[in-house]
């Protein structure tokens, strides 16, 4: 019998994590739906992140990804669909990546922006990591 296999360390260790999770969930869901609100709030600045090859009207997209967001946010509350948004919003964050670079390349191509504003949408590409782990770690453990 390893250290690893011990049931004592077991019961230890899975709260703890539980509660990492549990932390996570919050936090996310706190961005999540902070963003969602602000997609109604002021959509325009959401409206130049849409991907110019995309098929529509920008604000459809503003909207549909503001809402993803708020429901995002109630399923990463609710400890009973924790688990399964957990996964959705890493999902998620995948799939608005191209939004942000489309805002880096836009933002970059301004002669209307800041370097400040120009170094900050670069340095806000990688930010996108954690918040994929951190949806993942709500995912695998979660109750």
């Amino acid at each position: 019998m390893t250290l690893r296999t011990l049931p004592l360390l077991d019961s230890v260790r899975r709260p703890s994590r539980r509660r990492a999770a549990d932390t996570a969930a919050q936090r996310l869901a706190v961005l999540l739906g902070g963003a969602g609100v602000l997609h109604f709030v002021t959509p325009a600045p959401f409206d130049s992140q849409v991907p110019h090859v995309l098929p529509g009207s920008p604000r459809t997209y503003t909207y549909v990804s503001g809402v993803a967001e708020l429901g995002l946010a109630a399923g990463l509350i609710v400890p009973g669909t924790r688990r399964l948004t957990g996964a959705a919003a890493a999902v998620f964050f995948v799939a608005v990546f191209p939004a942000n670079l489309q805002m880096a390349a836009s933002w970059l191509q301004s002669e209307k922006t800041s370097t400040a504003m120009k170094v900050g949408v670069v340095a806000r590409l990688p930010l996108q990591i954690p918040l994929i782990t951190q949806s993942w770690k709500v995912y695998r453990d979660a109750r």
